[in-house]
């Protein structure tokens, strides 16, 4: 019957139709087919319908995903990718094995932190808060050393992260060191009281969809899912309306890193679903902040609202934001403030006051109180979203 487009997603969509436009490229058709028939203009509220994506969901949810790894909607994948010259074969979807995988977890100002691990890039928001345990942060929020260093101690999170993170079926990755007290004093020597340039990768952008989920039971889930840089790579496999991630641009170009591109190899990977409890284990509730590389940056400054600030939800996703992008540059939201804008630049860094407030990331999230059990949900004031309770 359709999907009414929200006002964020239209403006996306819109943008991401004229990029194809002026690339033009032929394995980009189907695309066009499917996301722009018969020339449908996305804007908010439009009514967009593909019969393709109704009948992979039917076949999906028929073969319990079976389908998808081995049955027609692989063999049309396997067959697209093969006209196309692209390299990804049945055979591939076939061996694919979901994993039910430890998270990996530090502890801040009385709450326990979990995060993915590596592949994923939460390490470096956990590697962030270990950092400025040995630097105790002002009370106030609005605190321009507060805010120099979690810029600062951010840095850090990144430069291992991009060092370190890769496939640890390929690559062992010694989380335990990059977790440990002292890796975080020898992150906390390298920094001061003026912006550093961490000599690392700089971060790249996404586009990712991120939703949390709790019941009076006390079950609880942080889900995310990403194709990358909105619609992905712009294929989309005929009559299905699956459109094939580029994921493989996380992956390191040099044959010697641990995330260097290699066969049957996961590469870094942005997308991070977040988890906050106590340290005695008491689960606190799930939360997530979309966007590509300013996710573990979103996780540092909602968990540091959440525990330091005691912020309810809807204010520790409403509160302006920062985020790093590389060297000494830094983008700041315009609700910052000009003081506190000033006062940053004082300390060495090299200021943007960004006026799209969806770079600085989209998020959710879900509290629990620990004593009645209501639950207390936030919704990103940055993009479409809501809180449903049913």
């Amino acid at each position: 019957e359709g999907y009414p487009l929200s006002p964020v997603l239209a403006a996306n969509w819109a943008r991401a139709t004229q990029i194809y436009r002026r690339l033009n490229l032929p394995e980009m058709e189907e695309w066009f087919r499917t996301f722009a028939p018969d020339g449908f203009t996305p804007h908010p509220g439009a009514l967009w319908r593909s019969e393709g994506h109704a009948r992979t969901l039917r076949d999906i949810a028929a073969t319990q995903g079976r389908s998808f790894y081995e049955g027609d909607l692989a063999a049309r994948i396997d067959a697209h990718a093969r006209a196309g010259g692209g390299l990804l074969r049945a055979d591939d979807l076939a061996a694919h094995r979901s994993e039910w995988v430890t998270p990996i977890h530090t502890d801040h100002a009385g709450h326990r932190v979990y995060e993915i691990p590596p592949n994923g890039q939460g390490v470096a928001a956990l590697i962030a808060l270990n950092v400025l345990q040995g630097q105790p942060l002002p009370e106030r929020r609005d605190d321009p050393l507060g805010l120099h260093r979690q810029i600062e101690a951010m840095k850090r999170g990144f430069h291992d992260a991009h060092a370190f993170v890769a496939d640890p079926r390929h690559t062992p990755v010694d989380v335990s060191h990059l977790l440990s007290e002292a890796n975080a004093q020898a992150h906390r020597a390298r920094l001061g009281d003026r912006a550093h340039d961490p000599q690392t990768r700089a971060p790249s952008t996404g586009g990712t969809v991120y939703l949390a989920a709790a019941d009076d039971g006390g079950q609880m889930v942080s889900l995310i899912q990403s194709n990358y840089m909105g619609f992905g790579s712009g294929v989309v496999v005929p009559g299905t309306g699956v459109a094939l991630h580029n994921r493989g641009h996380n992956f390191h170009t040099d044959p010697t890193h641990p995330n260097a591109l290699a066969p049957g190899k996961r590469p870094y990977h942005t997308i991070i679903p977040g988890f906050l409890g106590r340290t005695d284990g008491t689960p606190v509730g799930p939360f997530g902040v979309m966007g590509g590389f300013m996710q573990p940056q979103g996780h540092l400054q909602v968990v540091l609202n959440t525990v330091t600030h005691g912020m309810n939800p809807q204010q520790a996703l409403d509160a302006p934001r920062w985020q790093w992008l590389d060297g000494t540059r830094v983008e700041v939201e315009a609700s910052l403030g000009a003081d506190l804008t000033r006062e940053l630049i004082r300390l060495g860094h090299s200021v943007t006051v960004q006026t799209e407030p969806g770079s600085f990331g989209r998020g959710q999230m879900i509290r629990r109180d620990p004593v009645t059990g209501v639950l207390e949900g936030g919704t990103e004031s940055r993009t479409d979203g809501h809180i449903a309770v049913w």
